[in-house]
């Protein structure tokens, strides 16, 4: 069922609504018409109240778990309130500085990286997640080597003196002169580019007619990059931190929630695709419950915003992973700033 607008909400239904939610975010817990009138801030009897909130749950915006008389927002419920109703709580100039400082800390960019996913497990209170850059090697050297009969070693040396190795199958009867031949052109006429740069400044020569490489030769050079490019698209990292504080007191509760959260989260691939999903927002998404698939059944939400380089180019995707109740007027803003600030760093 379609939730409707606010605007079609009595000013009495988006009151008492948004003390539910608030409520219900603050304690995890169902909230009661008779905690609803003790508030006194409705001036309304607890039968007053009850008659709304159940006009509420008839709307799917509320539902009434078993074990209690209160209710609590459903996933279109929090939809509505978070699109619609919430305000968010901007992080405050301390808060702010000290983000800043603890990404500013010496060291290589994938130290920023732990300490984003760390950053963000402390401020929502459940677990940060940060995808790590697609970062193409750019190429230093790249030797073919001969190993038994079919195989063959391409061991990738990159500008930063990062070395790594691929199996390649060969052609049936290639000679060691060609493997020579193609690391030979590889290393001299395509270095310092990336693996996407390196395949089409090849392809440009052999349409031109420049290359002087043979038909076996080129054909290796074409399964070397390949190799490669095809294993980064492959490869999206995920460093996750703070699984532990999924596990609070609330959870006791609903421990087989938590259990499946915990298995989704063990699924990174799945998890960077959700995050991937991102990528080219404009600003902060949110999935909540069971508009995702993949943290449907774990009844969970997700707060994922893009970083960028200097250059505006998105290079990377952070986030939160937690319960349906997370504090998402501040931890939305936070995602955000942390974004931006991550973004500085990358250059």
């Amino acid at each position: 069922m379609a939730s409707p607008p606010v605007s079609e909400l009595t000013e009495r239904a988006r009151a008492i609504f948004r003390l539910v939610v608030e409520g219900y975010l603050e304690s995890g817990a169902p909230v009661g018409s008779k905690t609803l009138a003790a508030d006194g801030a409705l001036n309304l009897s607890p039968a007053s109240i009850r008659s709304v909130l159940g006009e509420l749950e008839g709307l799917g915006l509320l539902a009434a778990p078993h074990t209690s008389a209160g209710r609590m927002p459903t996933d279109s419920g929090l939809r509505l309130f978070v699109d619609g109703m919430m305000q968010v709580a901007e992080p405050t100039p301390d808060e702010r500085a000290a983000i800043e400082r603890r990404l500013a800390q010496p060291g290589p960019i994938e130290a920023a990286l732990e300490a984003t996913s760390a950053i963000l497990s402390d401020i929502s209170g459940a677990a940060g997640m940060v995808m790590v850059p697609r970062r193409e090697p750019r190429l230093a050297q790249l030797n073919i080597l001969p190993l038994d009969k079919g195989r063959g070693l391409a061991v990738l040396v990159g500008d930063d003196g990062s070395v790594e190795n691929r199996l390649l199958m060969l052609p049936p009867g290639t000679a060691p002169s060609a493997l020579q031949e193609a690391s030979n052109y590889i290393t001299a006429r395509l270095a310092g580019r990336t693996l996407g740069e390196a395949a089409r400044a090849m392809q440009a020569e052999i349409a031109s007619g420049r290359s002087a490489l043979d038909a076996a030769s080129r054909d290796l050079v074409e399964r070397g990059l390949a190799v490669w490019s095809e294993d980064a698209a492959r490869r999206p990292v995920l460093i996750v931190r703070g699984q532990s504080r999924l596990l609070d007191d609330t959870a006791l509760h609903d421990i087989e929630r938590v259990r499946s959260l915990i298995d989704d989260l063990e699924d990174k691939q799945s998890v960077a695709e959700l995050l991937d999903q991102a990528r080219q927002a404009e600003a902060t998404r949110i999935f909540i419950g069971s508009e995702n698939r993949l943290f449907g059944l774990s009844g969970s939400a997700v707060i994922a915003a893009p970083y960028r380089d200097r250059e505006g180019r998105v290079v990377g995707v952070l986030g939160v992973i937690g319960p349906t109740r997370l504090n998402y007027a501040r931890v939305v803003p936070m995602v955000d700033f942390t974004a931006r600030s991550l973004g500085k760093l990358i250059g």
